[in-house]
């Protein structure tokens, strides 16, 4: 008797605990359109010309819509795609994702990602297979209340 006691308080324990831990994130891929992939204007402040350095990179910026579907916001969401060369070479070896775009609200909204390419990169680029994913709960560490976007992050959004 005293054994079944004791291991009818642990079972118990042991689903009280259960209960109270967070629940998993699941994964939510989310509808990309309306693309583009274009140099970054000369004034802005991560075109990084050439004359910086020999082996230096040229700054693209893609660019479209997202659409999340869902009655509840999708967190740290990251894009992928496959960037490719007038050859149809991969400029990001062996990487697929390009960035990450936060949170998504829902319904539709914009987005921007800078994209750092070697230069002599024969031009034009274009992309294949472009998709988002972003989970039900964050993954990551927060940013607080009063944290804003980094000057980067503010000349890309407008």
């Amino acid at each position: 008797m005293r054994r079944a006691f004791r291991a009818g308080w642990l079972l118990g324990l042991l689903v009280g605990l259960l209960l109270l831990a967070p629940g998993p994130a699941w994964a939510a891929d989310l509808a990309v359109s309306e693309l583009t992939l274009e140099p970054c204007p000369a004034s802005d402040v991560a075109a990084q010309p050439d004359r910086s350095r020999s082996g230096g990179a040229r700054c693209y910026a893609l660019r479209g819509m997202v659409e999340n579907s869902g009655r509840r916001p999708v967190f740290d969401t990251d894009v992928y795609a496959r960037i490719l060369d007038a050859s149809g070479e991969p400029v990001l070896q062996n990487r697929t994702r390009v960035g990450s775009i936060g949170d998504v609200p829902p319904g539709r909204s914009s987005f921007a990602l800078r994209l750092a390419v070697p230069s002599g990169t024969p031009d034009p680029l274009t992309f294949r297979s472009v998709r988002a994913r972003g989970f039900s709960a964050p993954v990551r560490t927060r940013a607080g209340e009063g944290d804003e976007l980094l000057p980067l992050e503010q000349a890309l959004a407008d």
